[in-house]
C-alpha cells in the first residue's frame, strides 16, 4: 500500500536535481535524507554535518553511521560560532546567527556541487516555538520538505521506522547553547560542563534529557515518566553533575520539554 505521507514528501523534490542536506543525524534530518536519496538517487544527495563546541561528538558518529547506511556522500564542516560576538552575547536571536552561519557554510558546499538546493529537517511542529533559525532558512530559500508537507514529529518517527532508519526513535537534540539562559554569555566551558553532565545522565539510562546551565546550578530535565526514577537515583545524579563542575543540582518537576528556556 502506498504511504500518503511518503508520497507527499517525495513530491517536495519534484524539479530538483541535486541537494545538500543539513544533517544532524537525528530523526528529522535522517528521514529527509532518506527521502531525498529515494527521490533523486544517492549520487545526487550530499549530507553535511557541522562540528563545533556547540555539538556533541556522539552526534557526529551517529550522523556518519546514518549516511553510510544510505550510501550518500557525507561532508563534515567546522563552524565557528564563537567568532561571532552576537552568538556569544546570547540574545533571543542567538539561534538566527548560529543557523545563518551553518547555512552559509552549507551554501559553499552546494556551490561546489554546481548550485545544489539546500535542504533541512524542520518539521511542522517547529512553527509553534520561538525559533529564529527558521527565519535564516527562509531568507536563504532552504527547502523544508517536512514542513511543506505538513509532517510533524509523530509522523516523522512512524515513517522513519517503517523505512528502517535506525534513528527513528533518536532523542531530540539541540545545540548545546540552548542550555544557557538568554542574556548569559555562551562560553566553551559552559557547553563542556553541560555535555559532561548530559553524558552522565545518559549513562544512567535517561535517553531524553537536558541539563540547563544556571551558573552554579544545573537544572536537570528528564521525561515526566522518569521523574520518580531520577529522584531514586538522586545520589548518583548529584555526584555525576557535581563532577561536571556544578555546585548545585536541581531536578525540574515539570520534566523535559523542548525550548524550556523560552518560558522565561
Amino acid at each position: 500500500m502506498t504511504d500518503a505521507v511518503l508520497e507527499r514528501l517525495l513530491a517536495q523534490f519534484a524539479g530538483v536535481e541535486d541537494v545538500v542536506v543539513a544533517f544532524s543525524g537525528g530523526a528529522d534530518s535522517s528521514l529527509v535524507l532518506a527521502v531525498a536519496a529515494r527521490a533523486l538517487g544517492p549520487a545526487h544527495v550530499t549530507a553535511v554535518t557541522a562540528t563545533s563546541p556547540t555539538y556533541l561528538d556522539e552526534e557526529l558518529a551517529a550522523a556518519a553511521a546514518a549516511t553510510a547506511s544510505l550510501g550518500v556522500e557525507h561532508v563534515v564542516v567546522a563552524t565557528h560560532e564563537f567568532d561571532d560576538a552576537r552568538f556569544v552575547q546570547n540574545s533571543r536571536e542567538r539561534c538566527y546567527y548560529c543557523k545563518a552561519g551553518l547555512l552559509d557554510a552549507l551554501a559553499e558546499v552546494a556551490a561546489a556541487r554546481g548550485g545544489a538546493t539546500l535542504v533541512d529537517g524542520a518539521n511542522a511542529d517547529d512553527v509553534g516555538d520561538h525559533r529564529p533559525g527558521m527565519r535564516a532558512a527562509a531568507e536563504r530559500g532552504v527547502l523544508q520538505p517536512l514542513l511543506a508537507a505538513g509532517v510533524g514529529k509523530p509522523e516523522v518517527r512512524r515513517l522513519a521506522r517503517e523505512l528502517g532508519l535506525a534513528t527513528w526513535d533518536a532523542p531530540q537534540q539541540a545545540c548545546l547553547a540552548s542550555r544557557v539562559p538568554y542574556g548569559e554569555p555562551i562560553t566553551a566551558d559552559k557547553l563542556a560542563a553541560v555535555a559532561d553532565a548530559e553524558r552522565a545522565l545518559r549513562a544512567l539510562g535517561f535517553r531524553q534529557c537536558r541539563v540547563r546551565h544556571h551558573g552554579d546550578v544545573a537544572r536537570v530535565e528528564v521525561e515526566p515518566t522518569e521523574l520518580e526514577r531520577a529522584f531514586a537515583l538522586r545520589d548518583e545524579i548529584s555526584r555525576s553533575i557535581h563532577a561536571a563542575g556544578f555546585a548545585f543540582v536541581a531536578l525540574d518537576m515539570d520534566g523535559f520539554r523542548t525550548g524550556s528556556m523560552n518560558e522565561a
